[in-house]
């Protein structure tokens, strides 16, 4: 029995999948929004205000930025794809727990920000989105202290905000007193 002599010859892969559609699909989105800045940009007046420079200016510049970055994506994905695209990285299905408490933390802060303050509506949005993300992360154990310290790194960074908003920028947000401190 005469068997095949071994050849040098690679060995056949399966192509690798083929993102092209994907990958145009995020090009022509792009310049999609592209479009309606600029449908919005024509009902900007573009009156000239302080140096020669009207309102319509900067809509105007990200709707052509977008517009060219747009085409460039498009461009590459039907010249070959995303040459360099590494594959996804991360969990093959979301993580329904983890997306809830980070929703909870948004609508907490949309709902109790006249109530609270921007101050601890803030800090508690932080908490719960802080929450969430640890659980993607596969941290399962949530105890008292890592919300005690959660909480006061919330407040240490929405206090400072809303103290450069209010005092120095002028800028009215809601505060749960009269001084305007808190």
């Amino acid at each position: 029995m005469l068997t095949p002599a071994p050849t040098n010859d690679p060995v056949p892969t399966q192509d690798p999948v083929n993102h092209q559609a994907g990958q145009t699909a995020v090009g022509v989105g792009v310049l999609v929004v592209a479009a309606v800045m600029t449908w919005g940009a024509t009902d900007i007046p573009a009156d000239a205000g302080y140096a020669g420079v009207g309102p319509n200016f900067l809509p105007w510049v990200v709707a052509a930025a977008l517009a060219v970055c747009g085409a460039m994506l498009v461009w590459q994905a039907r010249t070959g794809g995303y040459q360099h695209m590494s594959e996804p990285s991360g969990a093959s299905k979301g993580d329904w727990p983890a997306l809830a408490w980070v929703c909870a933390g948004v609508v907490a802060n949309a709902s109790l920000i006249n109530t609270l303050g921007f101050i601890f509506s803030c800090a508690l949005c932080f908490v719960l989105a802080v929450r969430g993300l640890r659980l993607a992360e596969g941290h399962r154990d949530a105890t008292l202290y890592s919300s005690l310290k959660d909480l006061l790194m919330g407040l240490a960074i929405s206090a400072p905000v809303f103290w450069l908003f209010t005092k120095v920028l002028a800028v009215n947000l809601p505060a749960l007193t009269s001084t305007g401190w808190l």
